[in-house]
């Protein structure tokens, strides 16, 4: 009987610490200009596996892990909405939708930059520089190709592309299904760096024993050493038991780096506060090196580096100070560029802000 009591206790406990690990977002969608509803909005978090649709009173309701997530909200013929949300919004305000004078596809076809043959021109090369030139990229597809449109910038020796559509993808390497919206792809081909931003749905796909087993490991293996876990890792304080070493640019010399020691210096390191967030802040670029893991070879032969470079390394520039939660969701995430390794894993090699290892 004591035995049963003390397993009782154990699972009370257990159901209480998952209950608190996850919270509850709900709210309402309506028009901004007559007040009323709009039932079958699309509501999700941005980068994760959570979404639904409004009901006929334009409600919507998430059950959510605990951290910080982009909520976005899109109607046809409306203004695309973001809302930051945290574990404190359990109720938000009503979300107010503005109809738009004119949508993208009318918008992004009266422009006198784009290049009518683009696909054939730039389609490849967007698709290294989105998807990615990964192994697991050469597993993932563009379904949607005709959506996208592209733009050559001449004077700023720039390429953009736009979508008058979400762009839908397959990840058969890591077992998702994508409903990406790309707000906007730009590389600049001066400085060799690409920008894009948008807004990613995920659905598990469905497969057998053996598929769900190798997207697995698969899932695994792109986790650690990746920008998520190292995000997260920072939120814990715990960098250097998972691998991460971070060396800064020196002040008077732009070819040397300096190991950071103490990564939780208030010099680059604001505490977890009452806003369940850290902060990081790096005044010149710095490097994060995961020592765990080699690069693949295919890394090495696109950067044309030596074959005995034994570490992972990434060089990143804030243009301002970020905030990270603990799901490893960051913001302002146009403030983060990226070079080097992390740089070549795009999309095809990116996981949910929902994923656990």
């Amino acid at each position: 009987m004591q035995k049963i009591r003390h397993v009782f206790i154990f699972l009370l406990l257990l159901s209480s610490f998952i209950a608190s690990a996850q919270f509850t977002v709900s709210g309402r969608i309506i028009d901004s200009a007559t007040r009323e509803p709009l039932s079958g909005a699309s509501v999700f978090c941005q980068n994760t596996t959570v979404g639904t649709a409004t009901n006929k009173q334009g409600e919507f309701s998430l059950q959510l892990k605990s951290g910080g997530y982009e909520l976005i909200i899109s109607y046809s013929g409306f203004q695309t909405k973001q809302l930051q949300i945290s574990n404190a919004d359990s109720k938000v305000p009503d979300i107010e939708m503005v109809k738009e004078e004119k949508s993208l596809g009318e918008v992004i076809i009266k422009s006198s930059n784009e290049v009518k043959d683009g696909w054939e021109k730039y389609g490849s090369f967007f698709l290294d520089h989105f998807i990615g030139a990964t192994p697991n990229a050469a597993k993932c597809v563009l379904m949607n190709p005709e959506v996208l449109k592209f733009y050559f910038l001449k004077k700023s020796n720039k390429l953009r592309v736009l979508a008058t559509e979400p762009l839908q993808l397959e990840n058969k390497a890591l077992g998702y299904n994508m409903r990406y919206q790309l707000d906007s792809f730009m590389y600049h081909y001066n400085t060799d760096i690409n920008l894009y931003r948008g807004y990613c749905l995920y659905t598990e796909m469905e497969g057998n024993d053996s598929l769900k087993k190798a997207w697995y490991f698969n899932r695994r293996d792109a986790y650690y050493g990746s920008k998520l876990q190292f995000m997260r890792s920072y939120y814990d304080s715990t960098l250097t038991e998972d691998g991460f070493v971070i060396d800064l640019l020196d002040e008077n010399n732009d070819t040397k780096f300096n190991r950071v020691t103490d990564v939780y210096d208030t010099l680059y390191y604001g505490a977890l506060d009452s806003t369940g967030q850290v902060e990081i802040w790096y005044p010149r670029k710095f490097s994060v090196t995961y020592a765990r893991k080699k690069p693949e070879p295919e890394y090495l032969k696109a950067f044309k580096l030596p074959k005995n470079v034994g570490t992972q390394t990434s060089y990143i520039q804030l243009t301002d100070g970020i905030a990270i939660k603990e799901n490893g969701y960051f913001y302002e995430q146009k403030d983060w560029i990226n070079q080097g390794y992390w740089s070549w894993k795009n999309l095809a090699d990116q996981l949910p802000y929902d994923y656990t290892p």
